[in-house]
């Protein structure tokens, strides 16, 4: 929004009150003063998103979470500046455990707010061509184009008028003030974790193996052996003995007496 003002010597007991939204089609060069302030609009609103999950497998900078409903969500590329809070230390993805949970908390706080811009520009009408454009001579002597928007509408001395109730040499101020509304969202991340439980000990003063004893089975009886003989019984005679040298010898004498006979008829 615009206000215009008339110096006193040019308004000679005119009043004009309204406002102007100018378009700057050039650069004031200098001409053109503008101040930005911003104002909340509202009240803050904030929500919160819990998801939670537990770690199955890890590997380097990934990670694999099963999350509540049963789905398995791969995470690639963890950066080691993402921490899991797990029993008051800052734990990375290096140090994370299979069968640990997590919990991501975000945080998102939105604030309505109002931009105001306010441009303001002093010069005096040289020239004016209603109902679009004017031309004012500015401090420096400079000549700069402003666009008035259309339908555009102005009161001067209690009555309303248009571009056309400007006149030459009028000395004016004109303001262009644009309000943007805008939300500001903010978000913030809180990791916490509860590491997996320790396997159970073993029971104390119980052995993992029992031993069973067994009754002894009872002695075989065996019978007594007998002792060994000092002489070995006589079991047979010496004539079979007899007999067979007794043939021999008839043998050796058949043949000498051979060789005897031999030798005497050679002779």
């Amino acid at each position: 929004m615009i206000s215009i003002h008339f110096s006193r010597k040019v308004m000679r007991g005119l009043l004009a009150v309204g406002a102007l939204c100018i378009a700057f089609t050039l650069t004031a060069s200098g001409q053109v003063q503008t101040s930005t302030s911003t104002a909340v609009a509202g009240g803050a609103t904030k929500s919160i998103k819990v998801e939670r999950g537990t770690v199955v497998y890890v590997s380097g900078n990934s990670c694999v979470i099963k999350a509540e409903d049963g789905t398995l969500r791969h995470f690639d590329n963890v950066p080691e500046s993402v921490t899991v809070t797990v029993d008051g230390k800052q734990l990375n993805i290096h140090q994370i455990q299979p069968g640990m949970v997590i919990e991501r908390q975000t945080i998102t706080t939105s604030i309505p707010r109002t931009i105001t811009t306010v441009q303001t520009v002093t010069g005096t009408i040289w020239q004016i061509s209603p109902p679009s454009m004017v031309i004012l001579t500015l401090a420096d002597g400079k000549n700069q184009k402003f666009t008035i928007p259309k339908g555009q509408k102005f009161t001067v001395n209690g009555q309303e008028t248009d571009a056309f109730g400007l006149k030459k040499g009028m000395k004016i101020d004109a303001q262009k003030i644009v309000e943007q509304p805008e939300t500001v969202i903010t978000q913030q991340i809180k990791r916490t974790g509860i590491a997996p439980p320790p396997p159970p000990a073993p029971t104390p003063n119980v052995p993992m193996l029992v031993a069973v004893e067994r009754p002894a089975p009872p002695p075989v009886e065996t019978a007594a052996a007998e002792p060994t003989p000092q002489q070995l019984p006589k079991t047979a005679s010496d004539l079979p003995l007899i007999g067979l040298l007794g043939l021999l010898f008839c043998g050796v004498s058949l043949s000498v007496t051979a060789v005897r006979s031999i030798l005497a008829r050679i002779a």
